[in-house]
């Protein structure tokens, strides 16, 4: 009767789940593991909360930055602005300045050529005066009108003037205006024969073309 004793009691023990040596309700809580736990690299440490407190509170700046950074905007537009201003009222003075100076280049673009012509004209007066004198004589009048007439060609000089006397030159219709056309035998045809009023160039450009008698073959 012992063995079947022994028989039933392990079949018993064994039927609850506990370890014959005594141990097994020990293992059994030792493995248990709460599921909701999670594991240990899941869970973050109080440091690195800080760590993220502290790199959010430095990554914002406070309102006292903001304030003086906004200042320093304001006070860069305000320099500029004024820049804009100055810089648009210097170009509206250089602009009337330029306009002033081109109204008065235009205006007075003459003023040298007429200081020079009054020389001429004084010569002319002192001419006529000469002339209404009781003992006024011909050559004399003749001498001071030839140097009043070579003045006034030393003045048209210095402008550019340029006389156009083609006597005996070739006709040519860009200098030359035909007034009448001679039969010559003595000159070849189209040859300018007598100047009937001289042209005038100026500064290289007519001003002025010649008036002209022009040679055709003789009949």
């Amino acid at each position: 009767m012992e063995p079947d004793r022994q028989h039933h009691e392990e079949a018993d023990l064994a039927d609850t789940g506990v370890d014959q040596t005594g141990n097994g309700t020990a293992e059994t809580a030792a493995t248990e593991i709460d599921p909701l736990a999670g594991t240990p690299d899941a869970q973050p440490s109080a440091a690195e909360d800080a760590n993220a407190e502290v790199s959010g509170a430095a990554a914002q700046p406070d309102s006292g930055e903001l304030l003086r950074q906004l200042e320093e905007a304001r006070a860069r537009a305000d320099q500029l602005q004024d820049q804009l201003l100055r810089t648009r009222a210097e170009m509206e003075n250089m602009g009337r300045r330029q306009a002033k100076e081109l109204e008065n280049a235009h205006k007075y673009a003459l003023d040298g050529f007429v200081r020079e012509l009054l020389q001429v004209r004084d010569s002319l007066e002192l001419g006529v005066a000469a002339a209404q004198g009781p003992e006024a004589e011909v050559a004399s009048l003749r001498e001071g009108s030839e140097l009043t007439l070579k003045l006034l060609g030393d003045v048209m000089g210095k402008f550019g003037v340029e006389r156009v006397d083609p006597e005996g030159e070739p006709f040519n219709p860009d200098y030359h205006q035909a007034m009448s056309v001679q039969p010559r035998a003595d000159v070849p045809p189209n040859t300018v024969v007598a100047v009937i009023q001289s042209g005038y160039l100026l500064n290289g450009r007519l001003a002025r073309p010649a008036l002209v008698m022009v040679s055709k073959a003789a009949d």
